[in-house]
């Protein structure tokens, strides 16, 4: 798939959006949204010359935006020597051909950015195999246009020389990125089957889990940093973190958990590369706690934190336990005044409110806790001191049949009892 050229000089671009009537309203562009687009082109390495924003009742079938607009965005284009076109939505293979012959440039839509960017961040075996499978993926209804020099059908219309090849190349090259997404797919089960082994070491051992999710750039690696003292990158960019990292937090003197950061979400995410991450961001949804952090200095926290909330219900973690991190609270926009039993505003930067942090997780990590009533066979007596260890003991009795107990226990160990439970 072909990325963009780094370059130490920045790449001159033009950005475009269509606004329809009859688009799903969280697909159609807003000055907000090429703000974002704007900002993850400078990520990639280029930099926004011009902008435009068109307003139709449905895209125009074949240029997207319809020709005045493409005409008008060419000129800018031309006027600022930029060799990049990049729109905020999703072309069809058909649309970004067209667009890339009136405009005489390259064209990029906002998946095929966010693949470039997610391309040049990847550095684990998973995350390379995850953004490799979303390129494939995002590529092959879109192979046709690279063989647009050959006559894909034979007939006497083609031209002289050019009968037969093009038809035969391009199924040559689909059935071998058929294979390739294959491969890569069963590649990444090998890795979920990792994943499970690993989550259920983590299970038999009963440590809760807690995850880090939010959009990009919300401040989650560095929030990781300051609890763990982890010396992840964290920069001022979209997308700076994408390998998900795990490392131990000491909640309190009693409990000690794990807690791992997730690639940041965006709005108009491919779905592609959801469905690629899914491997990753599967492990949402066996997190005891998620900590959505919430950058509380941008005037769209209302709006990413609800693409956020869209995200965690479409990967199945809608009913996990949830606190809501109000970051950046050093630089807290005026209208923003978060309060609730489950909201904290922090500064992941400065470190204010990390102990109400940690006080809040322990006591959301208590809530789940279980008192139960247990009967033990004399057989199963080496279950005790695991009952001791991992959960609380507030009553014991051994009786001729058994060991009578009761304790307070974390939701996995109660699965573990569950057979010895008695009303």
């Amino acid at each position: 798939m072909e990325q963009m050229i780094r370059t130490k000089e920045r790449e001159k671009a033009v950005i475009a959006g269509l606004c329809a009537d009859s688009m799903n309203p969280r697909d159609r562009s807003t000055d907000e949204s090429l703000d974002e687009l704007e900002a993850l082109l400078e990520t990639a390495g280029g930099v926004c010359m011009g902008r435009l924003i068109q307003n139709r009742k449905t895209p125009e079938p074949r240029t997207f935006i319809g020709e005045g607009k493409v005409g008008e965005l060419k000129d800018i284009a031309k006027k600022q020597e930029c060799t990049l076109a990049v729109f905020d939505n999703e072309l069809s293979p058909s649309q970004m051909r067209a667009l890339t012959e009136e405009l005489d440039m390259r064209v990029l839509d906002r998946s095929s950015l966010i693949l470039d960017i997610f391309a040049g961040r990847a550095r684990t075996r998973e995350g390379r195999l995850q953004v490799e499978l979303a390129q494939y993926k995002y590529l092959l209804p879109r192979l046709t246009g690279m063989w647009k020099h050959l006559v894909s059908q034979t007939g006497t219309s083609a031209p002289i020389g050019t009968r037969g090849p093009g038809e035969t190349q391009l199924e040559t090259d689909r059935r071998h990125i058929r294979r390739k997404i294959t491969k890569l797919e069963e590649e990444l089960r090998e890795v979920i089957r990792t994943r499970d082994t690993q989550r259920k070491l983590r299970q038999k051992n009963n440590i809760p889990v807690i995850a880090l999710v939010g959009y990009t750039n919300a401040g989650k690696s560095t929030l990781l940093n300051k609890l763990t003292g982890a010396d992840i990158q964290a920069e001022n960019r979209l997308f700076d973190t994408l390998d998900t990292t795990t490392r131990r937090l000491q909640v309190s003197e009693i409990q000690e958990v794990l807690i791992s950061d997730t690639v940041g979400f965006i709005r108009k995410l491919p779905h592609h590369l959801v469905n690629a991450f899914k491997a990753t961001l599967e492990e949402l949804k066996y997190a005891d706690l998620l900590i959505h952090v919430i950058d509380s200095s941008s005037p769209e926290w209302r709006e990413q934190a609800e693409v956020v909330d869209n995200l965690i219900i479409e990967l199945g973690a809608g009913d996990t336990p949830r606190l809501e991190a109000f970051n950046k609270c050093d630089v807290l926009l005026d209208d923003v005044r978060p309060h609730g039993e489950n909201i904290v505003e922090i500064s992941a930067k400065t470190g204010q409110g990390m102990d109400t942090l940690l006080n809040k997780t322990e006591q959301s990590l208590s809530l789940m806790k279980k008192k139960i009533s247990l009967h033990l066979p004399y057989d199963k007596a080496g279950l005790l001191e695991i009952i001791h260890s991992e959960g609380a003991v507030t009553h014991t009795q051994y009786l001729e049949t058994g060991i009578e107990i009761e304790a307070i226990v974390t939701p996995r160990l109660y699965e573990r009892m569950k057979e010895f439970i008695v009303e």
